[in-house]
């Protein structure tokens, strides 16, 4: 059986006696335990980190890229042990694991290569006009720079790309700020490997002690003793509302708030329009139940909501759906209690006026093994029963037929916030519905057209993120290279001497940087 500490910059600590236990969701048996942290071990966590930060946050691109392409190297180091384990905590194929392994090397050293780079600082320089009347103007220079230790609380649904070393903590540790991970309890081994990867390639990169930790406990004490630590400047978290909500209001009720990038769940609506719905329907039934069940639902980007006009064409579209849904199949969730917050969501839907079993896919008695089902309603029961367009979790989705094309605008306008809006049409659907794409850019922070939204691609234009509840912050994503401004803050110098100035700022440009100089973008020296 496994057995696990609590992992604080470069040693290991175990004073807690109170244990959790790492649990095979598909039977039951424990792998192993782990020690919860005391308050003194958290103290300790985060006393190493405010240390480490002003270390840390001198050090070169160059020098904090290395740190990331070894811990990335170290990880995938790790190969089928990490894998392994990972599969047994999460119930998550090995295809997907192995998925998973390379994108979260893969984001460590996309982010690598943004601070090789070094233009990401968004150097400004406005250079002095000491004769200019009636007052003269001074040399004032801008940069980003780091905000202080992160708390990085891991997702249930990514093990590995969004957990102990995913998108968040290769962010933060990017903008120069050093990490403390919560590990998620339901994979709290996987945790441990990857956390002790990332420690090992921290120390042989010369980064200082406390640069990076990964701490075991309850989100309700050694999370809201972690957001709550004076010492603490920013919270990245991927989960439900109510857990990323609590730390939100934890965060702004501090003497000095701290900002929370909380990714807290989504419908992300589709809507296929009517040539569309006409001419493909067979293609998109099938590509749509495949969506709505991939990975067995588990994504936060799952279509949960399917809109469309009830016209003849409209009612084959049912049918296709219909027949290709049966066709799917569940699996094991991540988890007992994500099983039961599944089921009881299915149960409100089946108790809810209106509201049909349109489908069901294979069906399943096996322990935490979720079996697919799609819903059926109208326009009008949606609008008498918001909480309709609310998130399952899991392999469901409603379908909603309107009426009009009138209906299916005021559905998209009385929709909140989502992570993704998707739009099925042809060329000349996209234009007869141009006020739909109006609406629908401001409900979400990614439009998709003739796609489906499960798959995020990591890459600098990505935006994974969007108006309130799906997260807490419109402002922000936490998926590629722009997601390091969540962790950074602008500094401006004012007539500072060239020897003091960080080198992105000097006249000399010892970086070779991209900077706008005098309103104009130049990697020149001055």
């Amino acid at each position: 059986m496994i057995q696990g500490k609590q992992i604080i910059g470069f040693e290991e600590s175990g004073e807690g006696t109170d244990i959790l236990k790492s649990i095979n969701p598909g039977t039951g048996e424990t792998l192993g335990q782990f020690n919860k942290a005391t308050p003194a071990e958290v103290e300790k966590a985060v006393a190493k980190a405010a240390a480490a930060f002003q270390i840390y946050r001198k050090k070169s691109g160059k020098e904090k890229a290395a740190f990331l392409e070894a811990a990335a190297d170290e990880i995938v180091a790790l190969g089928e042990d990490l894998v392994n384990i990972c599969c047994a905590e999460s119930g998550l194929p090995q295809g997907r694991i192995q998925g998973e392994v390379g994108r979260t090397a893969g984001q460590l050293r996309l982010f690598a290569s943004l601070l090789k780079d070094g233009s990401w600082v968004d150097a400004r320089i406005d250079t002095a006009i000491p004769d200019r009347t009636p007052l003269p103007k001074p040399d004032i220079r801008y940069m980003q720079m780091a905000l202080g230790p992160v708390v990085v609380f891991g997702a249930s649904n990514f093990p590995l790309a969004f957990s102990a070393a995913g998108g968040d903590t290769a962010s933060a540790l990017a903008a120069g700020c050093p990490v403390i991970v919560k590990a998620h309890s339901s994979h709290p081994a996987t945790g441990n490997m990857v956390g002790k990867a990332v420690a090992k390639a921290a120390k042989a990169t010369g980064m200082p002690d406390g640069v990076f930790s990964l701490l075991y406990g309850d989100g309700s004490t050694v999370g809201t003793q972690l957001v709550k630590h004076p010492e603490v400047k920013a919270v990245g978290f991927t989960g439900s509302y109510s857990g990323g909500k609590a730390l939100f209001d934890a965060a702004v009720q501090r003497e000095h708030p701290i900002p929370v990038y909380a990714e807290m769940g989504s419908t992300n609506p589709v809507f296929i329009l009517p040539e569309t719905v006409k001419n493909q329907a067979e293609g998109f039934a099938k590509g749509f139940s495949g969506s709505v069940t991939l990975g067995v639902g588990q994504f936060c980007t799952n279509p949960g909501m399917l809109i469309y006009e009830n016209t003849e064409d409209g009612k084959q579209l049912t049918n296709k759906l219909e027949e290709h849904f049966a066709q799917t199949s569940g699996g094991v969730m991540l988890g007992s209690n994500i099983y039961r917050s599944y089921n009881e969501g299915v149960s409100k839907h089946l108790a809810t006026s209106g509201v049909e079993t349109l489908s069901k896919g294979a069906q399943s008695d096996a322990l935490n093994v979720a079996s697919p089902i799609l819903f059926k309603t109208n326009s009008q029961v949606l609008g008498e029963n918001p909480d309709l367009s609310e998130e399952i979790f899991g392999p469901t989705s409603l379908v909603v037929e309107a009426q009009s094309k009138e209906d299916i605008l005021n559905i998209a306008r009385n929709l909140s916030g989502h992570l993704t809006a998707t739009v099925h049409g042809t060329e000349k659907d996209l234009t007869d519905y141009k006020d739909l794409l109006d609406i629908l850019e401001q409900k979400v922070g990614r439009v998709i057209i003739n796609g489906f939204p499960t798959g995020v691609e990591v890459c600098s234009s990505m935006v994974h993120g969007g108006p309130f509840p799906s997260t807490s912050d419109v402002r922000s994503t936490s998926v590629g290279t722009a997601a390091i401004f969540r962790f950074t803050r602008p500094i401006s110098y004012q007539n500072m001497p060239q020897s003091l100035l960080p080198d992105e700022l000097k006249n000399s440009n010892p970086l070779g940087i991209w900077r706008l100089v005098n309103n104009t973008l130049t990697n020149d020296k001055i």
